[in-house]
């Protein structure tokens, strides 16, 4: 960027503080934030004349007020497309982690308490041929169900609209219009839809109480979208198998309560979490940023439609 750009970086991994990020909003022409950067209405009414394109480094834009952007005639962009493969990695990880229950053995292990095999001893619950519900099939739902798939597990999911005739047949997979009554027949359930108002707690209280006592929940999405604390309270009484999380409600505050839970496999937002990921990302910023600095409608336009 340095050599193309007349650029300012901030060289931590520490997000910018509001007042910083108003300074730079001042006097920057492209802006290019992380998910930790909240950009907001207010922050967007206060940019100077000059900002016209927010490059966000990342897939997610649920962190940027889009619609105030498109009012004051800035463009924002995404990274889409480049973390797919990963993030559908990392869930299909967590599946196994907390379904096989391997970080409760690794503590074991690590905490010397290792006695010799046991008959019972970490019993977990094998993925083949259980029903594995998508909640959001999109390009991350979709890679986690072709996953899924090889490992033998049957497809369903729950979307906005069913997926094309070619890409179910591809999957097998069984699309559910009652989210409801997906949840309430799944062994397993993963969390791929974007955070939108239409999603925060989509899995609230009520349908957490659908899902089967011995079922896992995977999220690798937004922790928004999952009621977190009647998650923790169901998966300590038991009523909810276990969970694998990579992202939390209130990041980067975790509940204390799911802390201390041993069914809850927790990871630090580690999803996209590549050498290659990011480099990818990178690259997509530039493209945005250069494609509109010579002129040219950048690619990868988040619209307000898209919320």
């Amino acid at each position: 960027m340095r050599e193309l750009f007349d650029t300012e970086l901030n060289v931590t991994d520490a997000p910018m503080s509001r007042s910083a990020l108003a300074e730079a909003m001042q006097r920057a022409e492209v802006l290019a934030p992380t998910i930790t950067d909240r950009i907001d209405a207010e922050l967007i009414a206060e940019a100077g004349e000059r900002l016209k394109l927010i490059a966000n480094f990342g897939a997610g834009f649920d962190h940027i007020d889009v619609a105030a952007a498109n009012a004051r005639g800035i463009i924002v962009t995404n990274t889409p497309g480049v973390l797919t493969e990963d993030t559908a990695d990392l869930t299909m990880a967590l599946i196994l982690s907390a379904g096989r229950r391997l970080v409760e053995g690794a503590n074991v292990i690590q905490a010397g308490g290792f006695a010799g095999w046991a008959p019972t001893a970490m019993l977990g619950r094998r993925v083949t041929h259980k029903r594995l519900g998508v909640i959001g099939m999109g390009r991350i739902g979709q890679a986690v169900a072709r996953r899924a798939k090889a490992f033998g597990m049957q497809i369903h999911y729950h979307n906005r609209k069913p997926v094309s005739s070619r890409i179910a047949e591809e999957l097998e997979a069984t699309y559910w219009e009652s989210l409801d009554q997906m949840l309430a027949r799944m062994d397993v359930i993963s969390v791929n839809c974007p955070h939108t108002p239409a999603t925060y707690h989509l899995l609230s209280a009520r349908r957490l109480k659908l899902i089967q006592s011995h079922a896992i929940l995977v999220n690798t999405a937004r922790g928004e979208i999952i009621d977190e604390s009647a998650l923790a309270d169901l998966l300590a009484s038991g009523k909810i198998g276990g969970a694998g999380l990579d992202v939390f409600e209130f990041e980067p505050q975790v509940n204390p309560r799911l802390l201390k839970l041993p069914n809850a496999v927790l990871l630090p937002h580690m999803g996209s979490a590549t050498v290659e990921g990011r480099i990818d990302m990178g690259e997509k910023v530039i493209i945005s940023i250069k494609t509109w600095m010579d002129g040219h409608r950048p690619p990868d336009r988040v619209i307000p439609s898209m919320l």
